[in-house]
């Protein structure tokens, strides 16, 4: 149990009263008892931060404390980040099963598995896939046929990963989710929607993190790719051959339609949509809710439906708040007008 002397130690911060004292723990301000740290990130937070038992709060730099705060203070350049190190500390570790194979597990004589990887009860592994060194699949995990999953990988119970699949190094994919589906491809034959094949695969790159729930389809060709480093939130839709560049982030319940192309650094809010064919520009943002039906440009943020810059949607929704006054005031104006006509 680390001391606030330690964790002083830790963050590279100058040492603080009450250095001795163990910390149990991170919460929240309102809710941290006298030996477990918490942290103020923004200005709105302030009566909180005047109320609380925490042992100690980490500070953003930029929030203006008052003078002589009761408890000891620990100012960072950014409260979230510093917090989210310091959680590393108290996380209680994820159950895993151990190195090995579990004796319920069903691996193909030909596929490869590291031993220091972990195969929990139930897993399937197909021909001529492989897993590399200690990468833990848990209970129910299927691996189809000629799947590569790289070292140090985490994938969760009731993890799907198709055929013909590369998974990088350190990729880390919640319940639920499934890799390889057929995209959906479909055109009309006079008679009924023929189905076309897809063929291609899913490449899954170094550091991506996927949520449960998120389905990632196969290309119809080439490849449908998910950028190093990107984080995908739960119940995400990814279509086939959407390309998807490093370090993007897509919250939960949005959908990429077929052949979009994301540039590095892009984010998009909760629910939004982008349709097919598609071009983000690297470092643009997409505000929730948005449906986006045209190309934007790099480090541009748009919102509404159809998507249009921010700043524009601002406008438009504060003219549209003014419109039953403006309504009011043309009624009045049409009825002033009948009048003096008819005089």
């Amino acid at each position: 149990m680390p001391t606030l002397s330690d964790i002083t130690t830790i963050l590279q911060l100058p040492p603080v009263s009450n250095s001795a004292i163990a910390i149990t723990g991170v919460n929240t301000l309102t809710q941290a008892s006298a030996t477990e740290i918490s942290f103020l990130g923004s200005d709105a937070y302030l009566d909180d931060f005047a109320k609380t038992r925490a042992a100690a709060v980490l500070v953003h730099r930029k929030v203006k404390l008052p003078a002589n705060p009761a408890v000891p203070v620990l100012i960072v350049e950014d409260a979230d980040l510093a917090i989210g190190k310091l959680l590393e500390f108290f996380a209680p570790p994820v159950p895993t099963p151990p190195a090995g194979i579990d004796a319920s597990a069903s691996v193909s004589r030909d596929a490869w598995v590291d031993p220091t990887a972990s195969v929990g009860p139930n897993v399937v592994i197909g021909a001529r896939s492989r897993i590399g060194a200690k990468t833990v699949l848990h209970a129910n995990v299927f691996i189809g046929e000629d799947v590569s999953v790289g070292a140090d990988c985490q994938l969760f119970p009731n993890v799907v990963v198709r055929e013909r699949i590369t998974i990088g190094n350190r990729v880390i994919i919640h319940a639920g989710s499934v890799l390889g589906s057929d995209g959906f491809g479909y055109r009309w034959d006079g008679e009924k929607h023929a189905k076309i094949l897809q063929i291609g695969t899913v490449i899954i790159e170094d550091d991506v993190e996927l949520g449960s729930c998120v389905c990632v389809d196969r290309a119809k060709f080439s490849a449908t790719r998910v950028g190093r480093g990107s984080k995908i939130d739960n119940l995400v839709q990814i279509a086939h051959n959407a390309d998807i560049g490093p370090h993007c982030i897509m919250a939960g319940q949005s959908g990429l339609a077929g052949s979009v192309t994301l540039g590095a650094g892009v984010v998009m809010g909760g629910q939004c949509a982008i349709r097919d064919h598609t071009m983000i520009g690297p470092a643009a943002m997409i505000a929730a809710c948005a449906g986006v039906a045209g190309n934007v440009d790099a480090k541009t943020v748009v919102s509404g439906i159809p998507a249009i810059p921010h700043r524009q949607t601002l406008r438009e929704q504060a003219a549209l708040r003014r419109l039953p006054d403006l309504i009011t005031q043309v009624r009045k104006l049409r009825e002033e007008l009948d009048a003096l006509k008819g005089k």
